[in-house]
């Protein structure tokens, strides 16, 4: 038996940007996932159109199926995010961001930016980034492991426990099943290219959300097309969501004093004055 799919959505575009899952609706049965955007877009041109923007209390993990990026950080060095690499970015207390990526080689990037509700020990600590090139993620059959540990791999992403999160490729007609962690009862998948067969088809663009259980996921690219997308697993998140504007917390207290250090950060940011690397990205900003 496989898992049984329980929800599907194509979520809400915004231009470039459609959001498939928010903290304010899927968030709340998904956690500790609790946001996912699929973006397609000329990273110069998204870049303008998003100002820079604070977080506390999540983490945000910013991965590329297709297209490469750059990065220039002070204290990670610089590189190319190639696709299948990934930008994590853990809020803890609070940063501000939204440039730190630059446009690569390709004239175009696809991918995913997802949010992960973080558990009391790290929703008010230090904020940390890292840049992980393709060459660094493991992979286990069709699956790069970005977050967490699956068969004998373990991703370098310093995620909490308890979450896995991958990105699949299969080939046209290609099968594969994913044996959940034992605890994972949560689990979900979304396709950013081709078409997938889970006992239904779940077609690019779409959020589809399994019943909760550890049974294991088997799924199967088209005949025509195959299909890339990625799949995300947890332990789920025992704690409830206090939201603010940019923020995700387990208390009301703790979401007080995370706005509270992003309104001190934006002080220290507005003090600092321009902050833009050679490339043109803009370092993320901890104060």
């Amino acid at each position: 038996m496989t898992r049984r799919i329980v929800h599907r959505t194509r979520g809400q575009g915004h231009g470039p940007i459609v959001r498939l899952m928010s903290p304010s609706d899927l968030g709340e049965a998904l956690k500790p996932f609790v946001f996912l955007d699929l973006f397609e877009a000329d990273l110069r041109a998204l870049a303008a159109s998003m100002p820079v923007h604070p977080h506390s209390g999540i983490a945000t993990v910013t991965v590329f199926p297709e297209g490469d990026v750059t990065f220039d950080d002070p204290h990670a060095g610089r590189g190319t995010i190639e696709p299948g690499g990934v930008e994590w970015a853990r809020a803890g207390k609070g940063m501000w961001h939204g440039h730190e990526l630059s446009a690569g080689r390709s004239p175009k990037v696809r991918g995913f930016q997802l949010w992960l509700a973080l558990p009391p020990d790290l929703e008010t600590a230090e904020s940390e980034s890292q840049y992980v090139v393709s060459e660094q993620i493991p992979s286990v059959g069709p699956a790069r492991v970005l977050v967490g540990s699956y068969g004998a791999v373990t991703s370098p992403v310093r995620a909490p426990e308890g979450i896995n999160y991958l990105l699949v490729t299969l080939n046209p007609g290609e099968q594969w099943t994913y044996e959940p962690p034992s605890g994972h009862t949560t689990a979900w998948v979304a396709v950013s290219r081709g078409t997938l067969h889970v006992g239904e088809r779940v077609s690019t663009g779409e959020l589809a959300i399994f019943d909760q259980s550890e049974a294991p996921i088997t799924l199967e690219g088209s005949a025509e097309l195959g299909a890339s997308f990625v799949l995300g697993s947890a332990v789920p998140h025992p704690y409830p969501l206090h939201l603010g504007a940019y923020s995700v917390h387990t208390s009301a207290e703790a979401l007080a004093a995370g706005e509270r250090h992003i309104r001190e950060l934006k002080k220290r940011l507005d003090a600092a004055g321009d902050i833009r690397r050679d490339q043109g990205s803009t370092p993320v900003f901890r104060g």
